[in-house]
């Protein structure tokens, strides 16, 4: 079998592919590994657990508290709160590590389960090697189970959303007096806290929508995946913004006043201009992946901001701002790291920050996401092709090299492959969109010929 943990954790079909059984093993697991390399020395462990709305989320938490406490560690339940949040509780709570349980934007039958370091940061990837080989061997093998006043303590922690509340206030440069909102919470994890936290800082919150999680409803037909919903919104209420958020709400996505969609790459953008203007933007550079547009290339080019990419996944984000001393990064998706005042993307964190930069300038969200013009982009993936020969077959790297320099500067050719399904992703990028698809559809063709 393939290595059980992704790029954020193991994550699958709630019951089928992510089991209760599974669940408490992983979490048996990773309490006897991170005991065996000494976290737990000289005190009694203890973790925070969180989850975020959907029913099967109410199961598994009660395998991972089972295995968790059958382990000898204490267990504060957070409930449901955004996965930031419990990053941050995990930190600040002083917790041995952290476990949420959420399949993000994905579809409510779907669950995952991720494990977080002390600190609220990710598990390094020989940590999560070492408890999924544990895991295999759960229940082959016999174990020191304790017992007695030994065994693992669970209770509920409810002062956890506000506290959440307060460090995101704590992050804002100014208030939001004045500013009109409406929020989308995807029926999600921020169903209460980015309300909250928007009035708090002073937003008059026109209107809520999503917000009424069953259960079932999480990221249907809403949240940052379905925006016509907030763009409605917006229009209906004449809001100034509008914040949208997925399932477990790392992400933020924006609609202007006008009902116009603002992606990451301008949300990036447009704090990286904040952040510069107040000396907090480490290096003046900003850390995002090879798919951001190539728009917000040149605009941060003709601001001075140096743009370092790397390979799609926000793990590859937070590995280089880490290594390199980097403060801003993320994706076009929404998913924003501000490493000042979190550990992983924070959709509500990167709501306000935006909203205050629009009550801070006076200006409206479209003008500030002006700093950069958004060019075409088509992507086409080619299946039932041979992907490893990608990167080879030179009649296919000429015919890219021969694109390439038809497009110029003002254009960009991204071949790659997809890293879990047998295809090539062919992403072009030029000054109009019809140049966009006739070169797309024609490296297209040229993947098939050649890699089929």
């Amino acid at each position: 079998m393939g290595r059980l943990f992704g790029t954020d954790g193991v994550r699958g079909l709630a019951n089928v592919d992510l089991t209760a059984e599974m669940a408490m093993g992983l979490s048996v697991a990773a309490a006897h590994v991170l005991g065996d390399l000494g976290a737990f020395e000289g005190h009694r462990p203890v973790a925070v657990v969180g989850r975020d709305p959907r029913a099967s989320g109410e199961f598994l938490e009660a395998a991972v508290v089972a295995g968790l406490a059958s382990s000898g560690v204490d267990v504060l339940r957070l409930g449901v709160l955004p996965t930031p949040a419990v990053a941050y509780l995990t930190d600040a709570l002083n917790a041995d590590f952290g476990v949420m349980l959420s399949a993000s934007h994905n579809p409510m039958p779907d669950n995952g389960l991720k494990f977080l370091a002390k600190g609220g940061h990710k598990l390094d990837d020989a940590i999560e090697d070492a408890i999924e080989a544990h895991y295999e061997r759960f229940g082959t093998e016999e174990w020191s189970r304790p017992t007695g006043a030994a065994v693992g303590r669970v209770r509920d922690y409810e002062a956890g959303l506000d506290r959440y509340v307060h460090h995101l206030l704590a992050a804002m440069p100014n208030r939001l007096d004045g500013l009109k909102v409406v929020i989308d919470a995807a029926h999600g994890a921020a169903s209460h806290a980015s309300p909250l936290a928007f009035r708090a800082a002073g937003a008059e919150v026109l209107a809520v929508i999503g917000a009424e999680p069953d259960g079932l409803n999480i990221n249907d037909g809403v949240g940052s995946t379905h925006l016509g919903p907030l763009r409605a919104a917006v229009l209906e209420h004449g809001a100034d913004l509008g914040i949208a958020h997925d399932g477990d709400a790392d992400r933020c996505l924006a609609v202007d006043r006008e009902g116009n969609e603002i992606d990451g790459d301008q949300i990036l953008a447009v704090l990286a201009l904040a952040l510069r203007e107040a000396g907090v933007l480490a290096k003046d550079t900003v850390v995002a992946t090879v798919m951001s547009n190539l728009g917000f290339k040149l605009a941060l080019q003709r601001e001075g901001i140096e743009l370092i990419q790397t390979a799609v996944g926000d793990r590859y984000v937070l590995e280089s701002m880490k290594e390199h001393g980097f403060t801003l990064g993320g994706e076009q998706s929404g998913h924003v790291i501000l490493l000042d005042h979190a550990t992983t993307g924070d959709g509500t964190l990167t709501g306000l920050l935006l909203a205050a930069r629009v009550a801070a300038t006076g200006k409206p969200l479209a003008e500030l996401a002006g700093v950069m013009t958004r060019l075409p982009q088509v992507m086409i993936n080619v299946k039932g092709v041979d992907k490893s020969r990608a990167s080879q077959d030179e009649a296919l790297l000429a015919a890219v090299a021969e694109a390439e320099t038809e497009l110029g500067e003002t254009g960009r050719i991204l071949l790659r492959p997809s890293g879990t399904e047998p295809l090539v992703r062919v992403m072009v990028e030029a000054a109009n969109h019809e140049q966009a698809q006739a070169v797309c559809e024609r490296l297209a063709n040229v993947v098939r010929d050649r890699l089929g």
